[in-house]
């Protein structure tokens, strides 16, 4: 047996999107919202995915909508995995004292909390003048699956996402405005063709407090670039499939493509 068999996921992961329209900055509105329309997934997926900022909206005020570390959202997080039997991850504004991230929680059903800061701040909305950009790349995890989680602005840079064999899920959460949809979906199945990897983007939709519209585009998409949920633009959605560990690794031993990858890192000058 290979070491990429043997070191691959060992069950399949039932994974459900959440694409929805968020309340302007109202962390409170959108935690009542969400609780209800996750309900009827209790029992039924292994791991939920969340938009991007999914208690305020990318908002560019955290001094107004920021938690801190371990605050109101993280406590809801370990009550919604709990009582769904889910892992559930999104990303949320936090304080850091003084300090502010845009930072991606993933909270197993047992309450234990991963988190990645956003590396890549959105300078065309002026994000690093508000946040701090995050200091590492991180590897989630989670019931024998390596994921690897991105924040919007992060699926535009490649060597970022390079798959050394080290991830087999690819998670992205947005707040990705409609004018630029074309890049958000092309984007999300380039990672996973040049990766070899399923690839999960979750976007909002709606409007948001700056009048900018959301078309959502949230895909699930398999490791040839396939997608596997791929809904109309604009309308809210909840959908789960299952991933399966068993297609992934007998795809990667028939095309092993990451054999005659440039040696590039990440750091190289």
């Amino acid at each position: 047996m290979s070491d990429l068999i043997e070191h691959g996921p060992q069950q399949d992961l039932r994974i459900s999107l959440v694409q929805t329209e968020l309340v302007w900055q109202q962390q409170q509105a959108n935690r009542d919202r969400l609780a209800e329309l996750l309900q009827p997934l209790a029992g039924q997926s292994d791991l939920i995915v969340l938009p991007e900022m999914f208690t305020s909206g990318f908002s560019m005020a955290p001094e107004q909508v920021a938690e801190p570390v371990d605050g109101p959202t993280t406590d809801w997080l370990r009550q919604q995995a709990a009582e769904l039997g889910a892992a559930i991850t999104g990303s949320v504004a936090t304080d850091l004292g003084g300090r502010y991230c845009n930072r991606l929680l993933f909270v197993s059903p047992q309450g234990e909390v991963q988190y990645y800061d956003k590396w890549h701040l959105f300078r065309m909305a002026g994000e690093h003048q508000h946040y701090q950009a995050g200091e590492r790349r991180v590897i989630f995890g989670y019931r024998g699956w390596r994921i690897l989680p991105l924040i919007c602005y992060d699926l535009r840079f490649p060597v970022f996402s390079r798959n050394r064999q080290e991830y087999d899920l690819l998670l992205c959460v947005a707040n990705w405005p409609q004018p630029r949809r074309h890049p958000w979906r092309t984007l999300l199945q380039a990672r996973a063709v040049e990766n070899l990897c399923y690839v999960a983007g979750v976007n909002r939709v709606g409007e948001d407090g700056n009048q900018l519209p959301y078309s959502g585009d949230s895909m699930l998409v398999d490791f040839k670039g396939e997608p596997l949920i791929d809904r109309p633009a604009g309308q809210p959605f909840i959908e789960s499939t299952a991933l399966s560990a068993g297609q992934l690794a007998a795809f990667r031993e028939k095309f092993p493509a990451w054999l005659d990858a440039d040696p590039f890192v990440l750091g190289d000058g």
